[in-house]
């Protein structure tokens, strides 16, 4: 929802007044999953304009599954999301996104998007949005958090994308910052930020930062079990193709970095790795939602 936000300064006129006014879009949605009843349903939503949150049926013998949709078709500079997700003592559902999100050009402001995702004891949840796309000179704070129990398992991952290059453009400058914090029972585990600040062009095209990457993506894996999976995990790295591959693990996390010079290629294996990964690891379908498919 758009809001205008009018400072008032006693003794201004009403043009300056006008002048002052600000237009700030400010998303946010709230969803969890509980065990009831032998099953898995959906507990708590909440969302706030431009994010909706759907709930399409899931596909046999899958999860529930979430999807958050942004109908105000972007951000730009000063817009803000806020998303919460969710599940319960035994529960285990998936989230996803509807389509790539499209980060704008600013003349200034920041965009933020804050995610906490929280899995309690013996939970599953996997998070795996679609794309950000970032334009040239737009600016991205993007911050998650996770929380795992002791005993819970999660899947999560996000990508970035440097430019349209259906058009052609390639970022040279801008703000990029993608933070990670993971905490399992309250304690810090791991934390991680990509930072690129005003001429980044140089960064992104060394051979000893990016290389000329057109798009990177993190997967974690976090589960008491999670380094049992590693040498499936890196044999699935070695079918991909189009794309470089990562896989480390320590104290029952996995951390997988993907970084290519075509976007398409980087989503190719992020999305091959998580569908193999899930399998692997909770005996789920080898597959991805509807939505990845199209």
């Amino acid at each position: 929802m758009l809001q205008a936000i009018e400072t008032r300064t006693a003794g201004t006129t009403p043009d300056e007044r006008r002048e002052e006014k600000k237009v700030a879009v400010h998303g946010a949605a709230t969803v969890r999953f509980e065990h009831r009843h032998g099953d898995t349903r959906l507990a708590t939503l909440y969302h706030h304009d431009p994010l909706r949150v759907l709930l399409p049926t899931p596909r046999r013998d899958d999860l529930p599954i979430a999807v958050l949709a942004t109908t105000s078709g972007g951000m730009v500079g000063g817009d803000r999301m806020d998303i919460d997700l969710s599940v319960g003592p035994g529960a285990r559902a998936l989230v996803t996104t509807q389509a790539a999100e499209k980060v704008y050009r600013s003349t200034g402001e920041d965009c933020r998007i804050d995610t906490r995702v929280t899995v309690e004891a013996g939970g599953w949840l996997e998070w795996l949005p679609q794309e950000a796309i970032v334009f040239e000179g737009s600016r991205l704070r993007r911050l998650t958090r996770i929380d795992v129990a002791p005993d819970a398992r999660l899947i999560a991952g996000e990508m970035l994308v440097f430019g349209r290059a259906a058009f052609g453009e390639t970022v040279t400058r801008g703000l990029i910052r993608d933070a990670w914090e993971v905490f399992r029972d309250g304690r810090a585990l791991w934390a991680d930020a990509l930072h690129l600040d005003g001429d980044i062009a140089e960064t992104l095209n060394h051979p000893a930062g990016f290389g000329g990457a057109a798009a990177c993506a993190t997967l974690l894996h976090a589960a008491p079990d999670a380094l049992r999976h590693r040498d499936a995990l890196r044999a699935l790295v070695e079918a991909a193709e189009g794309a470089r591959v990562g896989v480390t693990g320590f104290d029952g996390l996995l951390v997988v970095r993907i970084l290519g010079g075509d976007a398409r290629a980087v989503r190719r294996t992020y999305a091959a790795l998580w569908s193999g990964l899930r399998a692997e690891a909770a005996g789920l379908p080898t597959r991805l939602p509807r939505l990845w498919e199209v």
